[in-house]
């Protein structure tokens, strides 16, 4: 019998978290069937218009619609976007004779699921946050098939299977299993570091934290005078006020930088990483096994709390409030940790047993049951 699901349309955009599983899924639905069609739907504004087109797949922009969450005049002007960009999707599923409809929440899922909805085309979704998203709360409400980052995620229905990984991050996963030592070593030389030095990794995103980098850089001294190096990341136009700070420190173990491309050698290297708790970076270092402090964003609905929380039961982490990360709580926690590589140990134990690293197989698990559910196709579910 044939097990492919051969066409799917992709529905996802506007952040990096809701982009990069979406191509991660999509290169899985590929390498199941090469000749697969799969046609994204994003807008021209978000990180999609750049990334599904340099990966090789076709991007279908269609009209963005934000859900207004109160009153307001965006309010009025819902129902005639809503309309242009359901018939968009409806189009781009038409085009390629969809099989599935795949959505990641965000502006353009919305119009994709009521699309499917009027087509009959099986939903499947995936929800990367631990609180989901309006747009995934009510897409869920048709889905065939529901798939959650995080276990206690409420959405009917769903379905554990991890976050589907960027490439970068499956490949780590998959060198560190065969040669921790050689990987470590190799992004050690590519970054300048000493590969035999425990090493933090500080980073809040490419826009940076200004409260992690006022507080682990006011610590710098204290955290070099434990043996340890670092690697600061302090986001895009952030790097001067570190720099001031860590002025006459050892810079050839405190390397501050703005951004990192390739992330994936920053983590070759990190025994600890002090970051904030999106959903991408707490299931990316979780399958990686590497222990964190998350210090979550202290502004909007809480999902970066509950993002982090059941790793940091499990053992792989502390969770730190945003007001309590200071250079005093840096400098009286973090040396010491660094120093200590039996507990390092003992909690990158704990976050790899708590991490998934096959999250876009998963998914696509999900859509091949979906799709023979629909009566579309008879293939025996991948085990």
């Amino acid at each position: 019998m044939s097990s492919a699901v051969v066409s799917v349309v992709l529905a996802g955009g506007g952040t990096a978290g809701h982009v990069n599983p979406l191509l991660a899924v999509a290169d899985e639905v590929r390498r199941r069937e090469p000749g697969a069609r799969v046609l994204a739907l994003g807008t021209t504004t978000g990180l999609e218009a750049d990334l599904v087109p340099s990966r090789g797949y076709e991007l279908r922009p269609i009209p963005r619609v934000p859900l207004p969450r109160r009153p307001s005049p965006e309010l009025l002007r819902l129902p005639g976007r809503l309309t242009a960009a359901v018939r968009a999707a409806e189009d781009a599923i038409d085009e390629i004779g969809a099989q599935a409809v795949i959505g990641f929440g965000g502006y353009v899922a919305t119009p994709a699921y009521l699309a499917a909805k009027r087509k009959g085309v099986p939903i499947v979704i995936h929800e990367q946050n631990a609180r989901p998203g309006l747009a995934n709360r009510l897409g869920a409400r048709w889905a065939s098939r529901v798939g959650v980052t995080f276990a206690g995620t409420p959405l009917r229905g769903g379905i554990l299977t991890g976050l589907p990984l960027r490439q970068a991050i499956a490949g780590l996963v998959q060198a560190r299993e065969a040669d921790a030592a050689g990987v470590r070593a190799r992004a050690a030389a590519e970054l300048g570091l000493d590969p035999a030095l425990p090493t933090l990794v500080v980073t809040g995103g490419s826009l940076g934290a200004l409260s992690l980098n006022r507080a682990v850089s006011g610590a710098a001294t204290q955290i070099l005078a434990a043996g340890a190096q670092v690697l600061h990341l302090t986001g895009k136009g952030k790097s001067d006020e570190v720099l001031e700070t860590v002025a006459g420190v050892d810079t050839a173990r405190y390397q501050v930088r703005e951004y990192l491309e390739q992330m994936e050698h920053a983590y070759a290297v990190a025994d600890l990483v002090v970051c904030r708790s999106g959903a991408g970076s707490v299931a990316e270092l979780a399958a990686l096994g590497i222990p964190a402090v998350y210090v979550p964003l202290p502004i909007g609905n809480g999902e970066q709390r509950l993002n982090a929380a059941p790793l940091v039961e499990a053992g792989g982490g502390l969770l730190v409030d945003d007001a309590d990360v200071t250079p005093a709580w840096v400098a009286q926690n973090v040396p010491t940790l660094l120093a200590d590589r039996e507990r390092l140990g003992v909690m990158a134990k704990a976050a790899g047993s708590a991490g998934t690293s096959d999250g876009a197989a998963r998914v696509v698990d999900l859509v091949e049951q979906a799709v023979r559910s629909a009566g579309t196709d008879t293939t025996e579910v991948r085990s």
